[in-house]
């Protein structure tokens, strides 16, 4: 089996595209066409179920994309076993990182790991915790760092506990209730959800791992929130709040700058966990593990 053929035919699988796989591979749309339609010919089978919005795997091509991944997995284990052996300082390492705190992160922890291995490449990708977790499961990233719920963990994918994250309510210091907050940096009062019941609110996306954990919050304090306002952003979320344009709930993390937002704590103490990702059974490098312990260090100290 061709390597490299096998990396075109898993990709067109994934993109289920061969003009979508061409431009990936950075290949003409004819050149892969002509690379799929010869090893169709040689194994007696096509591969793929074509029409004309996309691109289906037959059975044969199932057992040929399957087994092929965990071909060109083997071979990176390969290499990177023998780089550790040898000691050598060189190679590839795909992160996953969660929008906005994962690049954070990553300026934050890049220099000590660059000085331990200068050699190693990172390629960090930033992307919403479905899909890299998808990504991880595909051998397209070695390592994930993501905060979920118990229930978006999927098979197949190890995850290793950085630490549990608070999710806070906030109001803006202007606002009455605020008065009940306590002290800016002090430890944080209690508020019911339902004394803000005909307030305005700023929210992540309805999409994102955040409303499945607060959704469920509004509905047991009897109410639809009044939202003006979604994003991906948990600092636009802050700066709208600190601006008085509405509330929020945001994760602790982002409750750094208490002087115009008060911050309270939920009586059902709502939280996330904060963890690094990897596909179950792979082998980790060296460096994996440095960049690993140095995730670890940032957010635990």
């Amino acid at each position: 089996m061709d390597l490299r053929q096998i990396e075109y035919i898993v990709k067109i699988a994934d993109e289920r595209s061969i003009t979508r796989a061409a431009e990936q591979l950075y290949i003409s749309q004819s050149g892969l066409n002509q690379q799929l339609l010869k090893l169709e010919k040689e194994l007696g089978q096509p591969l793929f179920h074509r029409s004309k919005y996309d691109m289906r795997l037959t059975e044969a091509g199932k057992i040929y994309v399957e087994c092929g991944r965990k071909i060109i997995q083997q071979k990176k284990e390969a290499y990177d076993k023998i780089y550790d052996i040898a000691g050598n300082n060189q190679g590839t390492l795909r992160i996953g990182l969660t929008p906005e705190r994962g690049t954070t992160m990553l300026i934050h922890i890049y220099s000590a790991f660059h000085k331990a291995f200068p050699g190693i490449v990172i390629e960090p990708t930033e992307i919403p915790v479905k899909k890299q977790l998808s990504m991880l499961t595909k051998d397209y990233l070695d390592l994930g760092f993501s905060t979920l719920t118990e229930t978006d963990k999927v098979p197949n994918i190890e995850f290793i506990h950085v630490k549990d994250e608070t999710i806070l309510l906030g109001i803006p210091r202007v606002h009455p209730l605020a008065r009940y907050a306590n002290p800016p940096y002090e430890p944080y009062a209690t508020m019911d959800l339902s004394l803000l019941k005909n307030e305005s609110f700023v929210l992540m996306w309805k999409n994102s791992t955040m409303r499945t954990i607060i959704d469920p919050l509004f509905r047991k304090a009897g109410f639809t929130p009044k939202i003006l306002f979604e994003t991906a952003s948990n600092r636009t979320l802050y700066t709208m709040v600190k601006t008085n344009i509405g509330c929020t709930l945001i994760p602790e993390s982002y409750a750094l700058e208490q002087q115009d937002v008060a911050y309270f704590r939920l009586p059902e103490n709502p939280h996330w966990e904060i963890t690094i990702a990897y596909h179950k059974g792979h082998y980790i490098s060296r460096p994996t593990q440095c960049f690993m312990e140095l995730i670890k260090k940032y957010w635990c100290g």
